[in-house]
């Protein structure tokens, strides 16, 4: 008697998702069930193409396939992904972007954007549609750090609307202001002239279809940070902090201020940027120059993930200054940032199974 689709399935009834806790069939993630003798053929869709436990769940379908329908099946599974989304459809803005993150810190110097390009460089490498907003409009790095300071956007007309076009490095689609203005020269803005330049890089550009724009916003708490979450449903927040205690302090104020409840944007996870110093010529050793596990700490009393500790690297910030992300290359600072991009993903998707969809915000003050 032949294997039947519905012992496969059974069988794949008995493998969770170890994220969102439910097995695959109840998640919808089996697909194109394909079955010749005993060969079986699927199909799994996960919620990200930067999922750690990949072959952790592919392991634990063959092994359920052996053990309940035919220990001599020879299993083929083919892993996709489908970002699931974080937001509700209460704005036209944006309409085929799934998930927006605010990336945030409450002082500056503490690595913000660094984090924000390699986080946004390793998605991408993992197979992602990303997109990064350089939300500091006083203070743009991010051109630089692409390598693209001397880009200009290209202007398409999209109806009666004129769209600006993201500049494209790296796999990553990129706005800034710093492709607007001369390098040279300071951005002098009042507050509300801030707010209109973050409001024009969302809704009059052409982002397509993306799985995560990131936002990196500028240090403290702002018009920016309140102007992006009552333009556009923002699906969660990374604090990005250092190990020492006046960064840590102000990490505080970033957390409290999307935890207000007429804001209310779920905190994804704490990222602790240069937590231990690594000398070259000495790899194995490690230096806590500003404090050992104080983000592990704040992340711990907020009952926060963790998602990287960050080493201090002469390398990051030589591959900054060039414009080639770290991320892009091996390493221990590398692999750091290829963590972090796994474990955000992984947040976003348990939070997208668990919470509600994210509203853009009603904030009267």
């Amino acid at each position: 008697m032949g294997i039947s689709r519905e012992a496969v399935i059974e069988a794949l009834g008995t493998v969770q998702d170890p994220d969102l806790k439910q097995d695959l069939v109840s998640l919808n993630m089996v697909k194109d069930i394909q079955i010749r003798d005993q060969n079986i053929r699927f199909t799994i869709v996960l919620t990200t193409p930067a999922c750690p436990l990949k072959e952790v769940i592919r392991n634990s379908c063959v092994e359920a396939i052996e053990k309940l329908v035919s220990a001599d099946a020879k299993v083929d599974i083919d892993m996709t992904s489908s970002v699931t989304s974080g937001r509700a459809d209460n704005t036209p803005l944006l309409p085929e972007v799934k998930n927006i993150i605010a990336i945030a810190s409450g002082k500056g110097g503490v690595g913000k954007s660094t984090v924000s390009v390699n986080m946004a460089v390793s998605l991408a490498k993992a197979g992602a549609k990303v997109g990064l907003i350089d939300a500091d409009i006083f203070g743009p790095s991010i051109p630089i750090m692409f390598n693209c300071a001397r880009e200009q956007p290209r202007i398409v007309k999209k109806g009666e609307k004129n769209l600006i076009v993201p500049i494209e490095q790296y796999g990553v689609k990129l706005l800034s202001i710093g492709f607007l203005t001369p390098a040279d020269n300071a951005v002098i803005w009042r507050g509300p002239m801030a707010s209109s330049a973050l409001k024009q890089f969302i809704g009059d550009a052409e982002w397509g279809a993306l799985d995560y724009l990131l936002v990196d916003l500028p240090p403290g708490t702002s018009d920016i940070h309140l102007t992006l979450v009552q333009t556009v449903p923002v699906t969660g927040a990374v604090i990005v902090t250092t190990p020492q205690k006046v960064a840590l302090a102000d990490a505080g104020k970033a957390l409290s201020m999307f935890k207000q409840p007429n804001i209310n944007v779920p905190v994804l996870g704490i990222v602790e940027n240069m937590a231990y110093f690594i000398p070259p010529e000495l790899p194995e050793n490690k230096y806590f120059i500003f404090g050992e596990n104080g983000g592990r700490e704040f992340a711990s009393k907020y009952d926060l993930p963790l998602l990287a500790q960050i080493p201090i690297e002469e390398q990051v910030r030589e591959s900054g200054d060039i414009g080639y992300p770290i991320a892009l290359k091996e390493g221990p600072a590398g692999l750091a940032f290829q963590a972090l991009s796994e474990n955000l993903a992984r947040e976003i998707a348990i939070r997208n199974a668990q919470f509600p969809q994210s509203e853009k915000v009603e904030i009267k003050l």
